[in-house]
């Protein structure tokens, strides 16, 4: 993986794709209902968007509470960064300048499928991972590897679990366009 060995400061990145059968635009309505996101995550517990009556877009806000067994609970203000309907959505953790991760989502069309990718880069802002690196600096490495490997093990669920939503809404759509007489 690219990022072994990395050290925080690097800026080490993951990245998880999977192929969905359903089309962007159908992908694009899971990836951005970011309120159940926390059904498909075993870290995350909740999301809500800061400003409910606000339009999604670049500069709105939201909430995520989380919890991890080494690192207790916390939660932290997203921003979204980038919002390219029904291409890419990108959110930075705490700071915009200096985040202490930046998220994305990026749907590429390829027929009548998506390539849905999953993205994340720790840092540069301090995080959690922040306070176990200056209590043990000479492990810097390894923690920083636990640590991804944990983000590409859950982004491989969270995809999954978006694979099988935007399956199920395009199932759907597809039974709702089809005269009862038409179908098998």
């Amino acid at each position: 993986m690219e990022w072994t060995g990395a050290r925080y400061a690097d800026g080490p990145t993951a990245e998880v794709h999977i192929r969905v059968a359903a089309p962007p635009a159908v992908v694009w309505q899971v990836v951005t209902d970011v309120e159940s996101m926390a059904e498909m995550s075993s870290e995350l517990q909740s999301v809500r968007w800061t400003d409910p009556a606000a339009e999604p877009g670049v500069g709105v806000t939201f909430i995520g509470a989380s919890r991890h067994p080494a690192m207790g609970e916390w939660s932290t203000t997203s921003h979204v960064v980038e919002w390219n309907p029904p291409t890419s959505f990108a959110w930075a953790v705490e700071d915009v300048d200096s985040p202490s991760a930046t998220w994305r989502f990026t749907l590429d069309p390829d027929g009548d499928e998506t390539v849905l990718t999953q993205w994340v880069q720790m840092g540069p802002g301090r995080s959690g991972l922040s306070a176990a690196i200056d209590a043990m600096p000479d492990k810097e490495q390894k923690i920083v590897f636990v640590r991804m490997r944990e983000f590409e093990t859950n982004m491989t669920a969270t995809l999954d679990q978006i694979k099988d939503r935007a399956e199920r809404l395009a199932q759907d759509a597809a039974g709702a366009t089809t005269t009862p007489e038409a179908r098998p």
